[in-house]
């Protein structure tokens, strides 16, 4: 039991799965010919701002099938579509027309921010000036909204107190904007594929979503926190009931993959789409005059039976939360892609499952100073299966994780880096069937399974394993958008990562700064930790609810 909360979100995912997500704003609807099992848009309504969000669902297969059942086209400039990682969930709530207020009687600590807040008590979070609010804040992210809302729900959480959330929530129906969540997995993005014993990095109360604590969500299982972490397998269940809990599942839809997003004439697409409208003697098509490009989104719909369903939906903004665990991150070296070598943890779970490793096999090679890369050490070491583990740091690195977390919250970890300190090649330690190379990098796997290391004095080692985990991170998946987004980039030289070079992004609205319409959540804009996420969330339905005009004189 080990680890994990640094995907994201995000889906954070924010909205995050691990396949393609993502939030398209101002979509006008259509549905083809085939489609007539189910409407995607009110037909009653003139004009409206809808919502598209992509997750990945197969448990809300019965959505889909009422709802997308044969889709082949979906236009609605007037629309939205997100990913159903944490980002998206958070997303869908607030253009749910689920609107955050300050408390009047609430006391914030920051007597500044207090100050700020009782200047406008009968107007929403959503329509106030985000950058005058967060302004002078400070916090374990670097982003202002991020650390906006974060402490406004958890007060002095960063200190040990347990202050409550100074924010009202009411709903209010007529500020909601229609949208629909499109994902492969069920709400939660890549936590549903997390081995559900493994525990959070983050304390369990971070995990929690707007208006229901996770904690008095725990309560009501009769289960707890494990030294104030949560297993992976109650955040999944806690993600998928919040949508249900707020009512948001008739915005998702299952088994839906997205392969393409790019920007058309919106014209073109006009013409097209009142074409097939008079066809079936609908009326349903509205359209922004002022859009001259809209982002046509392609993809499949995979229904219970294994059959792949296509459709498009035409959008003017689109937010992307597909989180970042999607691809793992490759080192490049010779026979990496070899049968022997892994790169996702899962493959020695399975290994053991398999008995195709054990106590007396050779060595299994782990490669990485992350957290995945000590879970994978410490699944190994209890199992008695021999490790080697390479890393190319200094143990004494202040920029390992290591170095950055407190003793007493996280003590497995801990004892991984005192194993990486006291049991080298060079030196023998108190731990059996363990081996650490620190500042090691790996030149070659063969297809005898032996690999070929050089230290930093360009020395080459060969060891014999019997298999190789490659636990170096990972990328998102971006491969749905042009140049698979790279252009998108802070350095638009080198590709999306959420920790070195994520989108580009306007920090008050979250929009993409090299494509208007175009928004980035979750760890795909640096925000990696479930805490921090949902200010994105507020940011982007603050942008969006100014566009759509829903925003209260």
């Amino acid at each position: 039991t080990a680890l994990l909360e640094r995907r994201q979100i995000e889906g954070c995912g924010l909205v995050g799965f691990l396949g393609c997500t993502g939030i398209f704003i101002k979509i006008s609807l259509l549905v083809g010919p085939a489609a007539e099992a189910g409407r995607l848009q009110d037909p009653n309504a003139s004009r409206q701002e809808n919502v598209c969000i992509i997750e990945q669902i197969p448990k809300y297969e019965e959505v889909q099938a009422s709802a997308c059942r044969d889709h082949r086209s979906v236009v609605n400039p007037e629309w939205e579509v997100h990913w159903n990682g944490p980002s998206g969930i958070c997303l869908s709530y607030l253009l749910s027309g689920y609107t955050p207020y300050f408390k009047r009687e609430a006391v914030h600590p920051h007597p500044i921010l207090q100050r700020k807040l009782e200047e406008a008590l009968d107007v929403s979070l959503l329509d106030q000036d985000l950058e005058y609010l967060s302004e002078g804040l400070e916090g374990r992210s670097s982003s202002p909204v991020a650390l906006l809302f974060d402490t406004l729900e958890r007060p002095d959480t960063d200190f040990g107190g347990t202050a409550e959330s100074v924010l009202t929530w009411w709903h209010e129906p007529d500020r909601a904007i229609p949208h629909l969540v499109l994902g492969k997995s069920a709400p939660g993005g890549a936590w549903q594929s997390i081995e559900g014993s493994m525990v959070t990095l983050s304390r369990g109360e971070w995990m929690g979503l707007p208006d229901l604590l996770f904690k008095d969500w725990l309560k009501q299982k009769r289960r707890g926190l494990r030294n104030n972490r949560a297993t992976a397998e109650d955040i999944a269940q806690y993600y998928q009931h919040y949508v249900m809990k707020k009512g948001l599942q008739k915005n998702f839809r299952c088994g839906t993959v997205v392969t393409s997003v790019r920007k058309v004439s919106a014209e073109g697409v006009s013409n097209h789409t009142q074409k097939d409208l008079q066809e079936n003697g609908d009326s349903l098509w509205s359209f922004n005059e002022k859009s001259t490009e809209v982002f046509e989104v392609d993809g499949f719909f995979k229904n219970v039976k294994g059959d792949k369903k296509p459709f498009s939906v035409y959008a003017e903004n689109v937010v992307l939360a597909t989180g970042t665990y999607d691809s793992p991150t490759w080192l490049g070296v010779k026979g990496e892609n070899l049968s022997y070598v892994h790169h996702k943890l899962s493959a020695l779970e399975e290994a053991v499952k398999n008995n195709s490793i054990g106590i007396m096999s050779d060595p299994v090679l782990i490669v990485g100073a992350g957290l995945t890369a000590a879970d994978a050490v410490l699944f190994a070491h209890h199992c008695n299966i021999p490790v080697l583990h390479a890393f190319r740091r200094r143990v004494s690195d202040p920029g390992l994780i290591f170095n950055q977390l407190p003793k007493m919250m996280y003590p497995e970890y801990h004892k991984v880096h005192q194993m990486m300190k006291e049991q080298s090649a060079a030196c023998a330690g108190p731990y059996e069937r363990y081996v650490s190379l620190p500042e090691h990098h790996v030149l070659s796997f063969s297809s005898d399974k032996k690999c070929v290391f050089q230290d930093k004095n360009g020395c080459q080692k060969v060891y014999k394993i019997s298999m190789a985990l490659v636990l170096t991170g990972s990328n998102p998946n971006l491969s749905f958008l042009p140049n698979n987004g790279i252009d998108l980039a802070m350095d638009n030289d080198q590709p999306v990562n959420s920790k070195r070079n994520p989108i580009d992004v306007d920090p008050f609205t979250y929009e993409c700064t090299q494509e208007k319409g175009l928004y980035a959540l979750g760890p795909l804009a640096g925000d990696n930790f479930v805490r921090f996420v949902q200010g994105g969330a507020l940011a982007a339905a603050s942008s969006l609810l100014k566009k759509a005009n829903k925003n209260p004189p």
